[in-house]
């Protein structure tokens, strides 16, 4: 199979236009035209990453988070994106990127994070527009918890479900208060704190809070749980492999990187 039929069976799924206007994903290094019988999976392109990809002999690398962000003017090895850009060129790998097309198509990141929370009467928590099926598309989810839980019991009940050895809480974790909405919001989440406040959320779950957005959500009686950028977005990688199991023809091998969380607490 080409290079160019993987890509357009993950267009299929989450188109590029759905991207939010500063993200940078899609088709980022290699041969359009090479054939495909093996693609690894994963979230980051790390230099681990490409050591796997040259392991396994793929001749593929797809990930959430694109290697190219912004207008590059140099490729050398000057630079980490240069080295990592001229690696997968010399060892013949193709590179593709979901981003935010990921994040916000249906059936993609957002609902599959509200199902890991086991989240019923799901709405989306930034709309963001309308497929050309009619479906609605955006970023996040909101919705019921399975149970009624105090905030230490959601917060346990989050790393649980994520397999997160840890998550940072602004909340009263001895409150014996019990909340039954939750939004969440993978990745990067502190923009759509008031989406989450306006949906009527009592707990946020989300990544990369800084003091003061957890400050204001708190004072807007929001709690927040912070699962960390790829405490939840981990969940890329399962998702997209059950897909391209689903489309792509038996003889094209799909395998994904471990589960490696970048940041350790001490």
């Amino acid at each position: 199979m080409k290079c160019w039929e993987v890509i357009e069976k993950c267009r299929e799924l989450a188109p590029e236009s759905l991207a939010c206007d500063w993200d940078n994903p899609g088709f980022q290094a290699g041969r359009s035209d090479k054939e495909v019988r093996r693609i690894l999976l994963a979230v980051d392109v790390t230099d681990e990453v490409i050591d796997e990809a040259v392991r396994k002999k793929s001749e593929m690398i797809i990930t959430h988070h694109p290697l190219i962000f912004h207008g590059i003017r140099k490729v050398s090895d000057r630079d980490f994106v240069g080295k990592r850009i001229l690696r997968m060129i010399q060892a013949d790998i193709s590179y593709y990127a979901m981003h935010t097309n990921f994040d916000a198509a249906p059936g993609c990141m957002g609902d599959a994070a509200a199902e890991r929370l086991s989240l019923t009467g799901c709405a989306i928590l930034d709309p963001m527009g309308t497929m050309a099926d009619g479906r609605p598309y955006g970023i996040g989810a909101y919705g019921k918890l399975p149970r009624e839980m105090t905030l230490r019991e959601t917060a346990e009940f989050v790393k649980e479900r994520f397999g997160i050895p840890q998550v940072q809480v602004f909340g009263d974790l001895s409150s014996d208060r019990k909340m039954r909405t939750a939004a969440i919001c993978p990745g990067s989440g502190g923009s759509d704190i008031a989406n989450a406040v306006r949906s009527g959320a009592e707990v946020y779950v989300t990544g990369d809070i800084s003091h003061h957005q957890g400050l204001d959500a708190l004072e807007q009686g929001l709690s927040v749980i912070d699962a960390g950028h790829y405490g939840i977005e981990h969940i890329f990688m399962p998702v997209m492999k059950a897909y391209l199991e689903k489309v792509l023809p038996g003889e094209v091998e799909i395998s994904a990187m471990p589960e490696h969380f970048p940041m350790t607490a001490v």
